[in-house]
């Protein structure tokens, strides 16, 4: 960033911690160096409108998680971004954008204003006056989390492949692996589903914490930035380390084997081969899956048993009895296999795939209904992986011959490159504009 705004940046600083109300030249980065955005004043009374946190409450899954809606999480210094290996929260609200401004400063100011305003909203705290002096001033935050807890909030930013094209003259800084995804099996993707320039993912165990940190977001990107589309996600659908394993809108368990441990996150999820400014980083992959539902429902449990590979209550792979038990893909019953080869964990298996992994951190959505009448629901499918081939030749393999395919068809698509967080002093992606 230019020397003249990071010294209004700290201006800014110093007014927010004598409680007044920062005015800058242009009133647009803040909280590069203490989290504040513009226009905040971080006085006593803001943070005791904080003091009171709902009480913690048993999770839906497993009596024994606990949700603290008191926690927070970082957004600064944490070598990883906040989102992808923390532990899963409850809500999601993810969006992705097209950045309309021709103009490269317009871009990495939205970055910065973003980083201060996400650091602000995941400790809790508004990104501005909520009720403003003058009767016709408008508020810097919508304000309907005011006196809500943090929930955990954390906030994902990704950089799409057209980020890096000739408009902003980032083409050398393109992330080695960032291209759109190429046309795959089953898919039906939709073009107002699909793609981005940017993308964000708020997670919380409040869903209006959520909303409202998107919401926000989106208000500071009017004239840079516009939404392409998003995704209202509930009912996490995979599991982090510790937790206990959802079920998806089809009744199923989803997510047993997913990566969870460190050695398996360095050796799958995260860059190291790249670009310094991309090391620490990953690719987030993003699809919107529709489930038929309602024919689903209609198809019998052994059906739905042999789609999957694994038993409905338990979620035990078949032949086996307990859910984490290792699916023994030679078994056989007279001359079938009693796990089908064309089941979805007999195509997905890390043992039938070189050993390749991905982190999975999806969740359940639905739009209501369809104009059939029919609910309009499925899966908000979101991983994360360190080089996104091996998403592509899983999909490849899985959307050829799964028989999880009558069921489903992907409507929306996306690749993103998110990068490590920023330092303190510094917003996400400030590397971009560096030499």
């Amino acid at each position: 960033m230019p020397d003249d705004l990071e010294q209004e940046a700290g201006q800014e600083q110093e007014a927010a911690d004598a409680g007044r109300s920062p005015v800058s030249r242009r009133g647009l980065i803040a909280g590069i160096a203490g989290g504040v955005v513009a226009g905040a004043a971080a006085g006593a009374g803001t943070a005791a409108a904080f003091g009171a946190a709902r009480p913690a409450h048993a999770g839906e899954e497993d009596a024994s998680e606990v949700v603290d809606l008191a926690r927070s999480h970082p957004f600064y210094g944490q070598g990883h971004q906040a989102g992808i290996e923390t532990e899963q929260q409850r809500y999601s609200v993810y969006m992705a954008f097209d950045v309309t401004s021709p103009v490269a400063s317009d871009l990495q100011v939205l970055l910065a204003r973003w980083s201060g305003a996400i650091a602000q909203m995941m400790k809790g705290l508004p990104i501005g006056a909520v009720e403003p002096e003058g009767s016709s001033a408008v508020a810097l935050d919508t304000g309907e989390a005011y006196d809500l807890s943090p929930a955990s909030l954390t906030v994902t930013v990704g950089f799409g492949p057209k980020l890096f094209d000739d408009r902003f003259g980032l083409a050398a800084k393109r992330p080695r692996l960032l291209a759109d995804l190429p046309d795959l099996p089953s898919d039906q993707l939709q073009a107002d589903l699909s793609g981005g320039d940017l993308s964000l993912q708020a997670c919380a165990d409040d869903p209006q914490v959520a909303y409202h940190a998107i919401r926000d977001l989106v208000r500071m990107a009017q004239g840079v930035a516009s939404t392409r589309w998003t995704v209202l996600g509930f009912g996490r659908a995979s599991a982090g380390k510790g937790q206990s394993t959802p079920r998806n809108l089809m009744g199923f368990k989803d997510g047993t084997r997913n990566i969870k441990d460190a050695a398996d996150f360095d050796r799958f999820v995260w860059v190291d081969d790249d670009q310094p400014w991309t090391r620490g980083g990953s690719y987030q992959i993003v699809r919107k899956i529709q489930m038929n539902i309602e024919t689903w429902d209609a198809a019998g449990i052994g059906d739905q048993q042999d789609v999957f590979g694994r038993t409905k209550a338990v979620g035990a792979p078949l032949g086996g009895k307990k859910e984490f038990d290792a699916p023994d893909f030679a078994k056989r019953s007279g001359d079938a296999p009693v796990i089908p080869v064309t089941s979805h964990v007999a195509l997905a298996a890390h043992e039938n795939n070189g050993g390749v992994k991905i982190l999975r951190r999806g969740y359940n959505y639905t739009d209501g209904l369809n104009r059939y009448g029919q609910l309009d629901a499925g899966l908000l499918f979101i991983a994360y992986v360190n080089d996104p081939q091996h998403f592509i030749a899983l999909q490849t393999r899985l959307g050829r011959v799964d028989r999880l395919n009558e069921y489903i068809q992907h409507i929306g698509s996306g690749v993103f490159f998110t990068p490590r967080a920023p330092g303190p002093g510094r917003y996400i992606g400030q590397e971009l504009f560096t030499e």
